[in-house]
């Protein structure tokens, strides 16, 4: 058990696991973009340490930028993306892969997808360390999915509550 803020939170996922996961996702996008370019478009604050781990196991050529877009209150989903830094290069005619934290809703993907739609992307997917197929709204699933998850509340590993234990190693469900 550990306490962030004024919450209980049990292990969830271990570091071990999420790496191992982790290096799957990257052998999958290995695969399917060799020989080809990527720019990846890392989603802040959440996605910060699951880009880092797997950024470092990406064989293929690639540049990497950041925009920082906020969709929480709390530990409720706003249900829309709020664009906080925006993305300063020209990613038209590229091949983007969108590296996220969680997909829950699915709306804060959604806005950022019709975002880069706009821009004339040769192909846009979506990299998700979480997905929570029960919350998903959306129109847009992430392409690669590390693992799927209840509809509950986690913190860790880059997620936070009220911004605080984004630094934890391993990631932690509310306890209930």
């Amino acid at each position: 058990m550990i306490h962030v803020q004024d919450k209980e939170f049990g292990i969830f996922l271990t570091q071990a696991q999420i790496q191992e996961r982790i290096s799957m996702l990257a052998t999958s996008i290995n695969t399917a973009y060799n020989g080809t370019k990527i720019t990846f478009v890392v989603v802040l604050s959440g996605a910060f340490m699951f880009a880092s781990d797997l950024l470092k196991k990406i064989q293929v050529d690639c540049e990497v930028f950041f925009i920082k877009v906020k969709s929480y209150e709390g530990m409720t989903s706003t249900g829309k993306a709020t664009e906080v830094i925006g993305l300063t290069t020209d990613i038209s005619e590229k091949d983007v892969i969108i590296i996220e934290d969680i997909v829950d809703t699915g709306m804060t993907i959604d806005n950022i997808i019709a975002l880069f739609s706009e821009k004339q992307c040769k192909s846009i997917k979506v990299v998700s360390l979480l997905f929570k197929p029960d919350a998903f709204k959306g129109k847009n699933k992430p392409n690669y999915v590390g693992f799927d998850i209840e509809n509950k509340f986690v913190v860790g590993y880059g997620l936070d509550y009220d911004e605080y234990g984004r630094n934890l190693d391993a990631i932690y469900q509310l306890n209930e």
